[in-house]
């Protein structure tokens, strides 16, 4: 189970990265995504290792289990390293880059960039990078000389708005850039979140194996087996 969580969130954070990457050119932001799915992974097959190990009782499948896991939990706290680190990047990230895909909007023939425009427009319910006011400076506003907005800008109840200004009424107030800001930083915090908790459970089967490992080296007839040349 705790593999497939720690999967899932990684996917989830490369599927949202896709709709707001325009926004966020520096890829580099992925890496915490990349590691939690490698890691998620790597804990099916540490779960293998450990069910067998306590099942046969094997001291050296113990200690095999345990320092994977303590592999796995310094490669969590890296993911929660980095992902505080690029959080801390986000607001700086889209401020330098949501200028430019708004300068290049091109709502006639839409490219990636300009249906990306409208998606967060509409998701997120904002229009421009501060308010609708944005567009009057944008090259797609002068050319089309209409005095209007994108229909993205229009808020969803609203059937017959057109994206006129001198109906400001009908557009969405907020500016987009704050909160694609928020939603990039809430996906780092879901991947730091899940990372903190999963290295709090691999410190406690950290703990489960190696008191299991001292009782066993402590077991009179466990030594003997050994001695014997019974036990593997």
């Amino acid at each position: 189970a705790a593999a497939g969580i720690l999967c899932y969130v990684g996917a989830y954070v490369f599927i949202t990265y896709d709709d707001y990457d325009h926004f966020f050119e520096d890829v580099y932001t992925l890496i915490p995504a990349v590691i939690i799915i490698a890691v998620g992974t790597l804990l099916f097959i540490i779960g293998l290792i450990g069910c067998c190990a306590t099942i046969r009782e094997s001291r050296c499948g113990l200690a095999t289990f345990v320092i994977i896991l303590l592999l796995v939990f310094i490669t969590e706290v890296v993911v929660v390293v980095l992902g505080y680190i690029y959080r801390a990047k986000v607001e700086d990230e889209v401020d330098h880059s949501i200028r430019k895909v708004y300068n290049g909007y091109n709502g006639t023939n839409p490219d990636a960039a300009s249906r990306a425009i409208d998606y967060v427009q509409r998701q997120l319910r904002c229009c421009g990078i501060h308010n609708y006011s944005d567009w009057e400076n944008t090259v797609w506003f002068k050319q089309t000389k209409n005095n209007s907005v994108p229909l993205s800008c229009c808020k969803a109840a609203l059937s017959n708005c057109t994206g006129s200004l001198t109906h400001p009424m009908d557009l969405y107030s907020e500016g987009c850039e704050a909160l694609v800001v928020k939603k990039l930083q809430e996906i780092m915090m879901y991947v730091i979140w899940a990372a903190l908790a999963f290295a709090a459970i691999q410190l406690l089967g950290m703990l489960c194996a190696c008191i299991v490992l001292c009782r066993r080296s402590r077991d009179p007839a466990y030594e003997l087996l050994i001695a014997g040349g019974t036990y593997a």
